[in-house]
């Protein structure tokens, strides 16, 4: 059986409304959640694939623009919390380890790996500085956590402390037959045992899975190294049109069947 404190399990519905890769963008987030309010059905779920923060340089942060509409989704006639799942990604995963980062062995080349992955965007979005940050590192350890304890007294005043705990490695429909990752999954190995394949692999081996994955027939990822946008093989579906990291790169959401097959796409 699969833990189900870190795995989601969404109530049976008649539809599941899958979101890519956000990266930080609040302002497609809300254009999207526009027309998503008016597209989901009462009995449809909701499931944010990973990498929501980030985007200092946006009006609201997009975390708070997703719970928000968590909130809207949940306030439906016969609404459940277990009605939405966001999911850890990348991004989630290196802010946690952000508020760790005096713990490192060499703090000055894990926050450079981060920052090159994107992490700047959430860094700023909950006042941070990153700058300051490399500075903190190279001075001391002390200096380190003091920017480290800064940053974390910050996001605990944001009161997304609460959301970044209740995560989930991966979900799956009440069916079973659909399976939901940020961006990779080992099919050769068993769910419990991918650990951070969830939000880090998915390579070129996600397009190759050719049989169904721990009993799903269809696999859903919000993060694809590429970008291409809505991809899809006989398994596997990609929702990535580049959101927050290409200036002309969309968000996008996909509307599934209890079967995992593609019925409606929005983009914003």
């Amino acid at each position: 059986m699969m833990d189900g404190s870190v795995f989601g399990c969404l109530r049976e519905g008649a539809h599941i409304w899958a979101i890519g890769a956000v990266r930080g963008d609040a302002n497609r987030l809300s254009n999207l959640h526009d027309a998503l309010s008016a597209a989901m059905e009462p009995d449809d779920r909701l499931v944010y694939l990973g990498n929501l923060p980030g985007g200092a340089a946006q009006d609201r942060n997009a975390v708070d623009v997703a719970l928000e509409f968590r909130i809207w989704v949940m306030a439906r006639r016969g609404g459940d919390a277990d009605d939405v799942v966001f999911l850890r990604g990348a991004r989630e995963e290196m802010l946690q380890k952000l508020f760790e980062l005096q713990f490192a062995i060499s703090p000055s080349e894990v926050l450079d790996w981060m920052l090159e992955k994107g992490i700047g965007g959430a860094i700023k979005a909950y006042g941070g500085n990153p700058e300051e940050a490399r500075a903190a590192v190279r001075q001391s350890a002390v200096a380190t956590t003091r920017w480290t304890s800064d940053l974390r007294a910050r996001f605990r005043e944001s009161g997304h402390q609460p959301w970044l705990s209740s995560l989930k490695h991966a979900a799956y429909n009440a069916e079973k037959t659909t399976l939901f990752v940020s961006r990779g999954i080992d099919a050769t190995k068993p769910l419990d045992a991918q650990h951070d394949i969830f939000w880090w692999g998915g390579g070129s081996g996600f397009d190759a899975i050719a049989q169904p994955v721990a009993g799903f027939s269809r696999v859903i990822r919000g993060e694809d190294p590429s970008a291409r946008g809505l991809f899809e093989t006989d398994i596997t579906v990609s929702l990535d049109g580049g959101c927050g990291v290409n200036p002309d790169g969309t968000l996008i959401a996909v509307c599934l069947s209890n079967d995992g097959v593609v019925l409606e796409t929005i983009e914003a």
